[in-house]
């Protein structure tokens, strides 16, 4: 079994930006995450979305965002898996960690970074009849990229801001949009919603019923009046259902860490309760200070955490890894 100095969970923004870091002080780092494909909600939720919160970029695409962290990641070439879950954690008699993950891979480490945001991301469904089978032939829960939706009949399911903003995107472009909503007040800015109907045809009060197709694509959408029961049948070419996402931070919660609900309670040096784990980003509530969920507030807990986590590995080195355009292993 490899050992290691730091095992990071999550490989979101966070996640991503500890494990350059943890190799930047020269550690020996594993990044493991439970989605597909590293990058967090920026890959996930919103690709297609500019972030104007983070230094030194006054605008940058969500998916250009986590390319740039990923590729930031792994110049020190950390060990990195996708697509596990990590599902326990020990501590073993010498005191180190070991870290299993639900394809029964092990980790043994003598610290961890939780990193975990809000869990692994899965998105709310419907149930509605089709939309299983059509997942990824026309039915969407995101918008991965714009221009595959150029030209399409679009129906968006939901009331939200996250709705309500993916049909003024995608007006511009697609042949027409539809928004349907269960109610007749949405959750949306008021400004985007009178937007809305201006670019969009929308239906109050009116649910999605079913999705239907060839059997390679999606072709139509049944949908009715949840207060008359009637119905209409839709001409589509995709249907975004855009109700939400569910965060599930798996067995994370059985490991005897201090939790306040979904959030690992840490001291100012981002310390669990437990020796030698360590908790960042959106996942920590740390003692003292106010808790924002801030892509650049966590890039500093977790400086602060691997820096505390590389005393507590090597007690005789600095605490402050020294400002990184004097370092040597940046100079060629």
């Amino acid at each position: 079994m490899a050992e290691f100095d730091m095992v990071v969970i999550g490989g979101g923004p966070v996640g991503l930006y500890a494990t350059f870091y943890a190799g930047l002080r020269d550690m020996k780092v594993a990044l493991i995450d439970a989605q597909d494909e590293l990058g967090g909600q920026l890959v996930t939720l919103y690709p297609e979305k500019m972030v104007y919160d983070v230094g030194g970029f006054p605008g940058i695409l969500a998916y250009d965002l986590a390319q740039n962290l990923i590729e930031q990641a792994k110049m020190f070439s950390p060990e990195i898996r996708v697509k596990e879950w990590a599902d326990t954690l020990q501590r073993t008699n010498d005191n180190m960690w070991i870290v299993k993950t639900d394809k029964g891979t092990e980790f043994k480490t003598k610290t961890v970074l939780i990193a975990a945001g809000i869990g692994k991301i899965t998105p709310t469904r419907l149930g509605a009849k089709g939309e299983v089978e059509y997942e990824n032939k026309g039915v969407y829960y995101t918008v991965r990229r714009k221009k595959d939706f150029e030209g399409k009949r679009v129906l968006i399911v939901g009331g939200g801001d996250s709705a309500v903003d993916w049909a003024l995107t995608l007006a511009p472009i697609a042949k027409s949009v539809t928004l349907i909503h269960r109610r007749d007040q949405f959750r949306a800015h008021e400004r985007s919603v009178k937007q809305l109907y201006q670019v969009a045809t929308v239906y109050t009060w009116h649910e999605l019923k079913e999705v239907q197709g060839d059997g390679n694509k999606v072709t139509h959408a049944v949908i009715f009046d949840n207060r008359t029961k009637e119905e209409k049948v839709l001409d589509v070419d995709a249907v975004i259902i855009s109700i939400g996402h569910k965060g599930d931070l798996g067995n994370m919660l059985k490991w005897g860490l201090n939790m306040k609900g979904r959030d690992i309670i840490t001291n100012a040096k981002m310390e669990t309760n437990l020796p030698g784990v360590y908790a960042a980003g959106d996942i920590a509530s740390q003692e003292g200070a106010p808790k924002l969920a801030l892509i650049a507030v966590g890039f500093g807990q977790a400086a602060i955490a691997v820096s505390v986590a590389k005393k507590y590995v090597d007690p005789n080195a600095s605490l402050f890894a020294g400002h990184s355009s004097e370092m040597d292993k940046f100079k060629k």
